[in-house]
C-alpha cells in the first residue's frame, strides 16, 4: 500500500483496572476501525505506568485474545503495550497484532530508572521490525525515545512508533525528541502519550503527535487536549520520494550496535 491511515486516542487511563480501560478502549476502537489501518494505544494502556505488577500482570491470556478478537473482528491492526507476567519476570511489552492473528512483541529495552523501573520490570533486549500492509515499521516504548542509537534507522524502517505515559514536568523533551527522531531517520514518527493524573499524583498533558520524515508535524489537534481522537494518513511515495531526493540516509555511518 502506498498510503497507510493511523488513528491514535490521546485520554486518560483508570489506574490498575484492566477491564475497565479494555471496556474504554473497546468502544473507541469500534467506532474508530473503519477509518484506519493501524491503532495505536498508549504504553500500559491496560493499567497506567504502575511499579507494582503484582497480582495485576497477566500471564499471556484476557488482553493479547482481546486485541487479537478486536483486530479480526474489525480487520485492522492494533499495537499498545501491557504488563505482562512470563514465567517469574514481568515485561513492560507491546503487542502488534494484525487481522489475520499474527502477533508480534517488544519488551522494553530502556526502562524508567527515575520511577525504579528496572526494579520492577524486565528489560527486553531485540529491536522489532513488523512488515505489515509493505510498510516496515520499528514500534518502541516511552524512554526508549531518549536512546536514538536505538532507533537508528538500520533497516530503512518506514514508520517509527512510540507508545508512553510520559510527565508532564518532561513534555519540552518528548515534543523535541519525537522531532528529532523523524529528522535523523527520514521516517513518519508517531507518538502517543496519555493525559489525565496516575495515582501517583502526576499529571500527564499528552501533546501525541505524528511527524513526517523532514520533522514536520501532521496532526492537526491541540496538543494538550485532554481527549483527542487523531487519525492521518502517511504517504510511502513522498517518504521514498524525500529520501531520493535527499539521500540523508544513504550517508549514515555503518557501525552496528551489539
Amino acid at each position: 500500500m502506498s498510503t497507510l491511515a493511523v488513528s491514535y486516542l490521546q485520554t486518560d487511563l483508570i489506574w490498575e483496572s484492566p477491564e475497565e480501560n479494555r471496556q474504554k478502549f473497546e468502544k473507541y476502537i469500534a467506532e474508530e476501525a473503519a477509518k484506519t489501518n493501524l491503532i495505536v494505544l498508549q504504553e500500559m494502556f491496560t493499567t497506567g505506568f504502575s511499579m507494582h505488577p503484582e497480582g495485576i500482570a497477566e500471564e499471556v491470556g484476557p488482553t493479547l485474545s482481546w486485541l487479537q478478537n478486536l483486530a479480526q473482528k474489525h480487520d485492522v491492526a492494533i499495537t499498545g503495550s501491557v504488563m505482562l507476567k512470563e514465567k517469574k519476570n514481568y515485561y513492560n511489552r507491546l503487542y502488534f497484532v494484525k487481522s489475520d492473528g499474527e502477533t508480534h512483541q517488544y519488551d522494553k529495552k530502556h526502562l524508567f530508572s527515575l520511577a525504579k523501573e528496572e526494579r520492577a520490570y524486565t528489560a527486553g533486549s531485540k529491536k522489532l521490525i513488523v512488515e505489515y500492509k509493505g510498510w516496515k515499521i520499528c514500534p518502541l516504548i516511552c524512554y526508549d525515545l531518549r536512546f536514538p542509537a536505538w532507533s537508528r534507522n538500520l533497516e530503512d524502517y518506514d514508520l517509527l512508533l512510540y507508545v508512553a505515559n510520559w510527565p508532564e514536568k518532561r513534555i519540552t523533551a518528548w515534543d523535541a525528541l519525537l522531532k528529532a527522531r523523524a529528522i535523523e531517520n527520514m521516517a513518519y514518527v508517531v507518538g502517543v502519550n496519555r493525559t489525565g493524573k496516575d495515582n501517583n499524583d502526576f499529571p500527564y498533558v499528552g501533546h501525541s503527535a505524528v511527524y513526517d520524515y523532514l520533522g514536520e508535524r501532521i496532526s492537526t489537534h491541540e496538543l494538550e487536549n485532554p481527549h483527542v481522537v487523531e487519525h492521518c494518513t502517511l504517504n510511502k511515495n513522498k517518504l521514498q520520494e524525500a529520501r531520493e531526493k535527499f539521500g540523508f540516509l544513504k550517508d549514515r555511518d555503518d557501525f552496528i550496535l551489539n
